[in-house]
């Protein structure tokens, strides 16, 4: 049987508006070749758009061979002339800015994307019609929510009838036709029941809820963060794993297990197979645990917190605990530079972007406090080729941070949207950023 065991910054609410003229990116140099190894562990100074990295398990630092950091970001205004940079023939726009707390963002089966302001406690409506890259409706959907996540629409296809939103301690839906600005009715609570996650964050308390659907619809996956960094007691029951669920929210199951906070869940289109990100412990030093995308196996035991990221590796913390899980550990198939804080990922599913980009992974990097040298801070790509991860991945939205290494960007959410553009939210600025593939000019 499996076994069952950062990061929020209220922004205040403003108006949205729309941004100025959107600045297209540089021409960049020819992306260097991959980093590997210890050149991989740069810090914010060494991305850029195309800049590649590949870590390996051959690759991992030894515990506590640096202090553990408190290196925790300050949030700036965005500075004048700050703005985000994409590789050469993409352009960054500001879709929509003053939201409080934007986090997940979901594109609706007719182009209107949801957006959950988790500090408001709401979910929001952008849409843009006429394609012209900004929304010229925007309405609040619904209200009185408890610090929302995951959005999801069932049945699947083009006619959904419910809106599922992931509370930090509940799944409610609402009911749903397409076109609709506005919840025409109560939120209806599926799964009252999902362990809180009211405790401080920043090492544990992980709060976030996301919600996903399985391709044939049957299948709701709801995933729980851990409450600590690397405890093993009762209160990691129903913690640390990933949920599944009947559609009425009846029919619990554990899916998968032993992940520390698996906060983003996505479908790959071309296999149906559940993805997750994940953010991995705290308290080990500076380039240790690599955060990581994977995707997810039934039954699966991904290590927390007696192992992390292979049975060879036992956390110091539980010296000599659980023999038996050290073959049944699962590697992953992406690790990331330690405490990026990867939070949301989605599969590009668009045809806007160059062929090389269609099926692959694009993450966004919160930003790390656990490390002396700033890390995340960014979206990046994850190349996936045939369903199978190559191991590395891409700086591909970058330009968060200031000189001086203070932050007025962190990334969060990602979606495709119906144009094949790429959204991003920015909890940090407030904003919605929109990428678009514009070619050379």
């Amino acid at each position: 049987m499996p076994i069952r065991l950062k990061d929020a910054l209220p922004i205040a609410l403003g108006l949205l508006a729309l941004a100025p003229p959107a600045i297209p990116a540089a021409e960049d140099p020819p992306a260097a070749a991959v980093l590997k190894g210890k050149a991989a562990l740069g810090d914010w100074t060494t991305d850029g758009p195309g800049v590649r990295r590949l870590i390996k398990l051959d690759d991992l630092a030894t515990p506590f061979d640096t202090p553990s950091a408190q290196n925790h970001p300050r949030v700036v205004p965005q500075p004048e002339g700050a703005w985000p940079k994409a590789p050469a023939g993409f352009e960054v726009s500001k879709f929509a800015t003053g939201l409080n707390q934007p986090r997940v963002i979901v594109t609706a089966p007719n182009g209107d994307l949801f957006v959950a302001e988790s500090a408001a406690g709401r979910v929001r409506i952008l849409r843009d019609a006429d394609g012209d890259g900004k929304p010229e409706a925007q309405e609040v959907f619904a209200t009185g929510l408890k610090r929302p996540f995951g959005i999801a629409f069932h049945p699947l296809g083009a006619d959904p009838k419910y809106v599922y939103v992931a509370n930090t301690d509940s799944v409610v839906r609402y009911p749903y036709k397409s076109g609709d600005l506005k919840a025409t009715g109560e939120g209806e609570v599926l799964i009252k029941d999902i362990p809180t996650g009211n405790e401080a964050v920043g090492g544990g308390g992980h709060w976030t809820r996301d919600v996903q659907f399985s391709p044939d619809g049957r299948t709701l996956f709801v995933s729980v963060g851990s409450r600590s960094n690397v405890t093993d007691d009762a209160s990691e029951t129903r913690r640390a794993d990933i949920l599944a669920f009947d559609p009425d929210g009846k029919n619990e199951r554990l899916f998968a297990s032993g992940i520390r906070n698996p906060v983003g869940l996505a479908i790959d289109p071309a296999t149906g197979k559940l993805w997750t990100s994940v953010n991995e412990r705290d308290g080990l030093g500076d380039d240790l645990v690599p955060d990581y995308i994977t995707h997810v196996e039934e039954g699966g035991f991904y290590g927390w917190p007696w192992y992390y990221l292979s049975g060879a590796n036992q956390d110091p913390r539980h010296k000599g605990k659980h023999p038996e899980l050290k073959d049944k550990v699962i590697a992953p198939d992406v690790l990331l530079q330690s405490h990026s804080a990867s939070l949301d990922l989605a599969f590009y599913t668009g045809e806007a972007f160059p062929a090389e980009y269609r099926g692959h992974i694009f993450a966004a990097e919160h930003g790390s406090w656990n490390r002396a040298r700033r890390t995340g801070y960014k979206v990046v790509r994850v190349p996936v080729e045939k369903g199978v991860a190559t191991g590395e991945y891409e700086d591909f939205l970058v330009g968060f941070v200031t000189p001086d290494g203070n932050v007025w960007g962190r990334p969060v959410g990602v979606a495709v949207a119906k144009d094949g553009s790429l959204m991003v939210t920015d909890d940090a600025s407030g904003t919605v950023w929109r990428v678009a593939h514009v070619g050379k000019k």
